[in-house]
């Protein structure tokens, strides 16, 4: 089988079967598509570094912006990093920890007083009893654990 391979390149097209000039142009298929392949590894390692640039620009710009927001509202910005659940399950602890024994209806008024929105209350409850840092006396009542 090695040997037609050979001896079909060195014939010449006009004498070549069927079946020699298939595979001659499926190798010259599979040659161009490695090319265009090798081509576009290229191009895509250029757009990747180029959209990575993007990226920290737009970041060190969005921070800017960020930094002059909080020194005009005199707030801290709050970003994804940082505020959330951890500040939510904060508050509730020291709510509960301050009041000793308290209500869900009692702590969701404490919570707006505060001008922490917590739509998942019950979440963060359930969270903090599986942690043990609170206990559940009777129906919809925390305290601290001790």
């Amino acid at each position: 089988m090695a040997k037609k391979k050979t001896s079909a390149r060195k014939k010449p097209v006009d004498s070549l079967s069927s079946a020699e000039l298939y595979r001659l142009a499926k190798k010259r298929e599979q040659e161009e598509m490695k090319k265009a392949l090798e081509a576009n590894k290229e191009k895509l390692k250029a757009l990747r570094a180029r959209r990575r640039e993007l990226v920290a620009t737009h970041r060190k710009e969005l921070a800017k912006i960020e930094r002059e927001i909080s020194r005009l509202t005199g707030k801290a910005a709050t970003g994804k990093r940082g505020g959330g659940r951890g500040s939510i399950t904060d508050a509730v602890v020291k709510i509960i920890g301050d009041a000793g024994e308290i209500s869900t209806t009692d702590l969701k008024a404490a919570l707006k007083k505060k001008g922490v929105v917590a739509g998942n209350l019950s979440q963060t409850l359930a969270y903090l009893k599986r942690q043990g840092r609170v206990t559940s006396p009777a129906r919809a009542i925390y305290k601290l654990a001790k």
